[in-house]
């Protein structure tokens, strides 16, 4: 199908692209990679007026180091969110369930922005920004804001961005010392997520003294595992302990019934994967 018929802005820079969406008012769409928004538009799920272009803004393609986290821009690729050292090195687990989004060639024109963004509850990297209570930047109107992951997520494909308001970049905390893992159960390679579990954790002369769980496609946003990491903290790295904690993965999560799967054998997924991801983050 064809998109409706829209106005074009090339943004240079992160004001010039906040400008433009204050005069298209609630009528704009901004555009990173595309691979969100563009079947969006050309089914006609979404007709906007004005496309305002951030794939070039400079600001948003960098990732700096400052010290305990990484500032990674919303406009870097899922590809060089993979592939780039500093990320691979403090963050393995955002490279890692990098490399399970769909295709190389999504791969490398979505961007890390734009998947947290959009905000599809089976999207793989939102629910790694949610188990490392990342932060996100947002600029607007009024200058910039910094929203946590908990609060960033509102429903299903909604976030805290509003329309004059442009995502800049997702300051991710660093790993260092932890063992990470992401586990996704989906119907074939390069698919979308039926349920996906990501786990981080912390162990010390045996013993789990942090953990961090996420789950995604368990409800209409990423949520933390918060009764598993409860019952992980202070208890024995082993796989008797670990599974038995696993077993609360689904508590207060609320999964759709959909084609692909029912709720129930989604909770099911959410126990089995969460004993899994955690286990291989532990060194089990």
């Amino acid at each position: 199908m064809i998109p409706s018929t829209f106005d074009y802005v090339k943004a240079g820079s992160v004001d010039e692209a906040v400008a433009a969406l204050a005069e298209a008012g609630d009528d704009a769409k901004v555009l990173g990679g595309g691979q969100s928004l563009l079947p969006v538009l050309r089914l006609r799920l979404n007709a906007p007026t004005v496309i305002v272009d951030v794939s070039g803004v400079d600001e948003m393609r960098t990732v700096a180091d400052e010290g305990g986290s990484l500032l990674i821009g919303a406009a870097v690729t899922t590809y060089e969110v993979m592939h780039h050292d500093a990320i691979k090195a403090s963050v393995p687990l955002l490279a890692q369930a990098a490399g399970l989004v769909a295709d190389p060639a999504i791969r490398h024109r979505g961007t890390f922005g734009g998947s947290c963004a959009h905000a599809d509850p089976a999207g793989d990297l939102p629910t790694v920004a949610r188990a490392l209570d990342a932060e996100f930047v947002i600029a607007g109107p009024g200058g910039r804001r910094t929203v946590g992951a908990s609060g960033f997520f509102v429903d299903y494909f909604t976030t805290a961005v509003q329309p004059d308001e442009v995502l800049v970049a997702v300051r991710v905390p660093k790993l260092d010392g932890w063992g990470a893992h992401y586990e996704k159960f989906h119907r074939t390679a390069q698919a979308w997520a039926i349920v996906g579990v990501a786990a981080a954790v912390k162990v010390e002369g045996g013993t789990i003294t942090g953990a961090r769980v996420a789950l995604t496609n368990m409800g209409p946003s990423p949520v933390r595992a918060s009764s598993v990491e409860s019952a992980l903290v202070g208890g024995p790295a082993t796989q008797e302990a670990i599974s038995a904690a696993a077993q609360s993965a689904a508590d207060g999560t609320s999964p759709t019934s959909d084609t692909h799967a029912q709720a129930d054998f989604r909770e099911h997924l959410a126990r089995v994967l969460t004993a899994r991801a955690v286990a291989k983050a532990a060194g089990i």
